[in-house]
């Protein structure tokens, strides 16, 4: 995370420069939920722990076990008011549905998380 921050921001645009944050953001809370959820590997407790400590995101975590938000990269990908139109980010569409076939979320750098992918 120390080098996610400290990378120089050279030649990237704004937005850019948080991406490799919400990455490493998104893995660990994916690495706790595997290993509670679907793992089952560790204690109630101590994924409580987690949470509490701040290891992982509750609130994606949250999202996660909601059906069609099983790949969701970030909360801000799901809130219309920080988009154009009061919709959902275009990462959210799936592939199939999208003119154009390569696309890169502003917020997070996602290139696709809808659960149909």
């Amino acid at each position: 995370m120390r080098e996610a921050e400290n990378d120089p921001h050279d030649g990237k645009r704004k937005c850019e420069t948080l991406w490799p944050i919400f990455k490493i953001a998104h893995q660990k809370s994916r690495y706790i939920f595997d290993l509670y959820y679907r793992r089952k590997e560790i204690s109630k407790e101590l994924y409580e722990f987690c949470l509490d400590q701040g290891y992982a995101d509750c609130n994606l975590i949250a999202k996660w076990k909601k059906p069609g938000y099983e790949r969701l990269c970030c909360l801000r990908c799901m809130q219309p008011r920080d988009h154009n139109f009061q919709t959902t980010c275009v990462c959210r569409v799936p592939k199939n549905l999208r003119e154009e076939k390569v696309i890169e979320c502003v917020h997070c750098g996602c290139r696709g998380c809808a659960s149909g992918d």
